[in-house]
């Protein structure tokens, strides 16, 4: 079995994280996963390891450790095992809430790039998915936060709250950086990335360590696909085949409920 090398994607909603994904596939060393699972997985087994009573019994408590570091290093390497590439990037926005654990599996130290975007554009792109599924169905925000849904305002605040998209991938990077853990994060606003593709993926590859591979920014295929509907709305995960900047769409969509966003760039 390849000894594989990972790498995470973990960063704000809406902001290029599968167009990130889907142009370092272009390298055939790399694996970039869909939307994953398997942190939840390796997360569940953590917390559940230590609640059975055949290992609170354990006397060697070191091997007992030990032991469970190898298991939830097994699932992630298990998770990949079919794919013959050496590099696999896994796209969970989870993994900052969890880079501890992430390097007590890996034996190293993280490595995370973390897509970012003006957060008025994020609100923007929210809304106007909202504004498309709101003709035919009612979405799982709207079901639970009917009253605020009842405005731009309201909805915008619902999507910022801390259990939601994206105020708790907010939370999740400021709270990495207050870990200590700003060395292993980099940082790829999608205004760089789209604008700049060629500058902003040699940055991502000097953080990788990783040899220059060339890209071809006109004809992006993407090869990560997911059933959207889960998730309440649809081509969530859809993008353009040329990288390209796009206009600000938040002057037209949000207008003065944008305000209160105007400043939000802590990374």
């Amino acid at each position: 079995m390849i000894h594989k090398q990972y790498c995470f994607l973990s960063g704000l909603p809406r902001s290029g994280s599968t167009l990130l994904a889907n142009i370092l596939a272009q390298n055939p060393r790399f694996h970039a996963s869909a939307t994953s699972g398997i942190l939840d997985v390796i997360f569940g087994v953590r917390n559940h390891w230590d609640q059975l009573a055949q290992f609170q019994a354990m006397i060697d408590r070191d091997a007992c450790e030990a032991a469970k570091r190898r298991v939830l290093r097994g699932i992630l390497d298990s998770y990949y095992a079919d794919d013959p590439r050496p590099l696999v990037f896994d796209k969970s926005r989870s993994w900052l809430a969890h880079l501890e654990l992430a390097e007590a599996i890996l034996g190293t130290r993280a490595r995370v790039l973390v897509p970012v975007r003006d957060v008025r554009e994020i609100l923007a792109s929210f809304e106007r998915l909202w504004r498309t599924a709101s003709a035919t169905r009612q979405v799982p925000q709207e079901s639970q936060f009917y009253v605020e849904f009842q405005s731009i305002e309201g909805r915008c605040a619902v999507w910022a709250r801390g259990d939601q998209p994206l105020g708790l991938a907010c939370n999740r990077i400021r709270d990495a950086l207050l870990r200590g853990f700003r060395d292993r994060l980099l940082f790829v606003p999608y205004e760089s990335l789209t604008a700049s593709p060629e500058t902003t993926m040699a940055q991502i590859y000097e953080f990788l360590g990783e040899e220059p591979f060339t890209h071809d920014f006109e004809n992006v295929l993407q090869v990560t696909h997911e059933d959207d509907r889960v998730y309440g709305f649809a081509d969530l995960h859809r993008i353009r085949a040329r990288v390209e900047p796009t206009a600000p769409q938040w002057p037209r969509v949000l207008g003065e409920a944008a305000t209160l966003y105007a400043n939000v760039r802590f990374w």
